[in-house]
């Protein structure tokens, strides 16, 4: 590997990671206007991880499982998903996208929720 790679993959992954940091406190200072709007909180963390700990109102619907039990979800409704750190329910967010969904927000890590 040279020194020019040695140097700018560290700074490629740091600069990603702040922008993510950056993006979820915008979306977070949204997340009560979304609320009080009735938007719905899905979490697509396991059934293991969402009983550890979640948010008591969001709705657990695992990552392998969102396309198939979209049909329980309001299109009509904001959908916030979430998840541990925002990989996760980028990906869910997208499945939705393209299910017709026009309205999902990707809030990252699902303790944003949590107002």
């Amino acid at each position: 590997m040279s020194q020019l790679q040695t140097f700018l993959i560290p700074s490629v992954i740091v600069g990603y990671l702040a922008y993510k940091v950056i993006k979820f406190k915008k979306i977070r200072k949204m997340i009560p206007k979304y609320l009080e709007a009735g938007a719905v909180v899905v979490d697509v963390r396991s059934p293991a991880e969402f009983n550890a700990a979640a948010n008591p109102g969001s709705l657990n619907i695992p990552l392998n499982q969102i396309q198939a039990r979209s049909v329980e979800l309001d299109q009509a409704k904001t959908i916030l998903v979430c998840c541990a750190s925002g990989t996760r329910s980028g990906m869910a967010a997208g499945i939705l996208k393209q299910l017709g969904f026009k309205s999902v927000v990707n809030v990252g890590p699902w303790t944003n929720t949590l107002v």
